[in-house]
């Protein structure tokens, strides 16, 4: 009989052991991103006190997964038993909403334990269980049947600036209905809260305009595990185009967003892959409308100096660079906002 057991990879040797049986089954990528983020980790044992499974849980995310045995059928009830300990465990905290990370060949695996697919690339692909899922994700969000043209934008806005809103404007001028989708991760200067009362506000004029909150489905692509994967250009294709196959695949169906705008990058190399990801796979079927930056006389009008302009205290600096929302918001947040940068939040990036 397998017994299920507390992993503590605080421990060397616990972690060298851990770390040991992953890469013989292929997963070679332990860096800080992937195993900092790890909540608890369980060990599977047989009878003879071999590590034969384990898996762990980061946030709401199983990942590192991975069993051994000659035999299919025992493999996969061991598989089994090391899921079904890891949902019930984030069920005991409340969390009934999962998702989990794997390669293309372990997607069936996933969906025989209830699993449901929502996007896959050659590299990975991500899945989910639980409630509420992205049916109830989109079914909260207005539906306007009768546009003949709707765009989509996904936006940090960390913060709103002009170039944000000029990629709004745009778009509303050329579509009927213009969803622009703020990313949910509170992992920036700004909240989430705080950004999507800014996008909010600041598009406020424009009528057909449909802010909404990203949830976990329209999420900074750096953030998409990648623990299976070796190579770091493989690891960035694999993110931005599982991201991308998302919106195709789920979002964009269900909205009838038949475009989706981005502005040009000359400032940051992994975003112009990202968008070129994007010009990829979202053909034929989404066009990629690809606008200039905004430009504030030579300079490029981007968020990440926006935020060293409040880190510095440089306030008379933001005139053209952001809306009078944000400006008032800025003011009246400044110190707020610096404590945060002073207790070592990253205002690099984008």
């Amino acid at each position: 009989m397998d017994t299920i057991c507390d992993l503590y990879l605080s421990d060397k040797h616990t972690q060298h052991t851990w770390q040991a049986f992953l890469e013989q089954r292929g997963i070679t990528n332990f860096n800080a991103q992937e195993v900092s983020t790890i909540d608890q980790t369980i060990g599977l044992y047989n009878a003879d006190n071999q590590l034969v499974g384990t898996g762990s849980i980061a946030n709401n995310i199983i990942k590192f997964v991975a069993v051994c045995d000659r035999d299919a059928e025992t493999k996969g009830a061991r598989f089994n038993q090391v899921i079904s300990e890891l949902t019930n465990r984030l069920g005991a905290q409340g969390i009934f909403h999962q998702f989990v990370f794997t390669k293309p060949a372990y997607i069936d695996s996933f969906k025989y334990v209830g699993f449901q697919l929502l996007g896959a690339t050659e590299q990975g692909a991500i899945l989910e269980k639980g409630m509420p899922n992205i049916k109830d994700y989109l079914a909260q969000i207005p539906k306007f049947p009768a546009a003949k043209k709707v765009a989509g934008i996904v936006m940090n806005a960390n913060p709103f600036t002009n170039g944000h809103r000029f990629l709004v404007a745009e778009a509303a001028k050329q579509n009927d209905v213009v969803y622009v989708f703020v990313v949910n991760a509170d992992v920036s200067l700004f909240s989430t809260a705080e950004r999507l009362q800014l996008v909010i506000e600041g598009t406020r004029d424009l009528p057909n305009v449909v802010v909404v909150n990203g949830q976990d489905y329209l999420v900074s692509f750096v953030s998409f595990p990648a623990y299976f994967i070796k190579d770091n250009d493989a690891i960035i294709r694999y993110q931005t185009e599982l991201d991308a196959s998302i919106f195709k695949q789920q979002i964009a169906p269900a909205l009838g967003i038949t475009a989706r705008y981005l502005g040009s990058e000359p400032l940051s190399h992994t975003t112009a892959l990202y968008n070129a990801s994007l010009e990829r796979i979202l053909a034929p079927d989404i066009a990629v409308k690809i606008l200039p930056r905004l430009t504030n006389g030579p300079q490029v009008i981007s968020a990440s100096y926006v935020r060293q302009l409040i880190k510095t205290g440089n306030l008379s600096d933001l005139d053209g660079l952001i809306p009078p929302t944000t400006v008032t918001f800025i003011h009246n947040n400044l110190l707020t906002l610096q404590s945060r940068i002073s207790k070592g939040q990253n205002i690099n990036g984008n």
